[in-house]
């Protein structure tokens, strides 16, 4: 073995391979989420990887040892050869998820992908009152879930809901777990608004204060001993409000791998918000090399990366130093220590966002919803950076 295969083995033996593929296959979106995770400005690229490039991706991903494939957007049932995609990928040997609103899930559709051999859906909600959920996407959607909660449910797939928390309906969280009951879901997941993409733009108006998130926490408690086996309820409480962060995706180019619409190849949903990094394309590079020799994705590895108090903190092992996009977002520096840590130089911006939480500022700042025209201008007059510029003056 010569030497550059030697140095390709010892690369090998120290990153492990990706074990869960995100196929983000468009942003194009029937909702208008005022908290959805895409890019604000992904109205400036509308490109799509084809069929075959899909293909492709799912192969080498599946070569490398990825078990879980996931189809995301924006809405991956306006893709017209998603039941395509879903049956190579089940003959591949993946374990296959649909994430989805719903819209565009017709029965003979529904049909066509258990057909393909679909393993899993997960539908979304956001909010159990027809005029919130509207609402909250812009759209005239409630009724038309409550029909795809039922034909999922006649298609004997597990009923996995999704419903994303935030100020406007945590108190309504025992009647989205009312609704969910009777819908006969058997995993809710009840999951808090975290501040990326649009839900960064909106975060004045959607971060909860700490008595709502208690009331919600005391509720999700009471109705899990109520309820039982019969819903398992998963509540994901938002890092704002924890002292200690996540491993965001159990560390960057650890296990997680996303493939976005046109192409990029990322270590997490949000990672493109990060300046100074380029995002290889699968059009360009190997998975393999991606994944192994790619720049972005050795940016983070590891602790070389780390500044104090994580370099030398006993916990980094277990976090990970936190989430670099929520570095960037809250100090202007994705290398800076997660702000959600108390023990972060950067804590106090953090707290002192939550303890200035007025309830009028909802009626001061209209909500930003998600369409291609509010990307076009957010993206024209450089919104996101203004954030991240406004949180880092603000912590000095």
């Amino acid at each position: 073995m010569d030497m550059p295969q030697v140095a390709e083995q010892q690369q090998k033996a120290t990153i492990a391979p990706p074990l869960w593929l995100l196929a983000e296959l468009t942003y194009r979106c029937p909702l208008h989420c005022v908290f959805c995770y895409n890019p604000v400005d992904y109205a400036s690229n509308l490109n799509e990887l084809s069929t075959d490039q899909w293909i492709s991706v799912m192969r080498q991903a599946r070569e490398m040892g990825a078990a879980q494939l996931g189809f995301s957007g924006g809405e991956p049932l306006l893709r017209d050869d998603l039941e395509v995609l879903v049956a190579e990928g089940r003959q591949l040997g993946f374990y296959t998820n649909l994430i989805t609103s719903g819209v565009g899930l017709k029965r003979e559709r529904l049909a066509a992908l258990r057909d393909a051999g679909l393993d899993h859906i997960q539908l979304s909600f956001q909010d159990s009152t027809r005029e919130m959920n509207d609402f909250l996407t812009h759209t005239k959607t409630f009724d038309l879930k409550s029909r795809v909660a039922a034909m999922i449910r006649e298609f004997e797939y597990p009923m996995v809901l999704n419903v994303v928390l935030h100020r406007y309906n945590l108190d309504h969280i025992e009647r989205i777990i009312e609704m969910a009951d009777k819908m006969g879901v058997e995993y809710l997941e009840l999951a808090n608004t975290q501040y990326y993409g649009w839900g960064l733009i909106n975060r004045e108006q959607l971060l909860p204060d700490r008595a709502q998130l208690q009331r919600a926490e005391a509720a999700v408690a009471r109705y899990r001993e109520k309820i039982g086996n019969r819903m398992r309820i998963l509540f994901v409480v938002p890092d704002y409000f924890e002292k200690r962060p996540k491993a965001c995706m159990n560390g960057w180019g650890s296990v997680f791998l996303a493939v976005s619409a046109d192409g990029s190849a990322l270590p997490c949903h949000a990672a493109k918000t990060i300046p100074g990094l380029q995002f290889p394309q699968v059009t360009e590079s190997t998975v393999h090399d991606i994944w192994y020799h790619s720049d972005a994705f050795n940016k983070f590895r590891g602790d070389d990366w780390m500044q104090e108090p994580c370099r030398t903190c006993p916990e980094k092992e277990r976090d990970f130093g936190g989430c670099r996009c929520q570095a960037l977002a809250l100090t202007g520096n994705a290398a800076n220590a997660d702000p959600v840590c108390d023990k972060s130089p950067y804590h106090h911006v953090i707290t002192e966002m939550i303890g200035r939480q007025p309830t009028t500022v909802v009626q001061e700042k209209p909500l930003v919803f998600r369409n291609d025209a509010n990307s076009r201008r957010l993206s024209a007059d450089g919104a996101t950076s203004a954030l991240a510029s406004e949180n880092k003056m603000s912590s000095l």
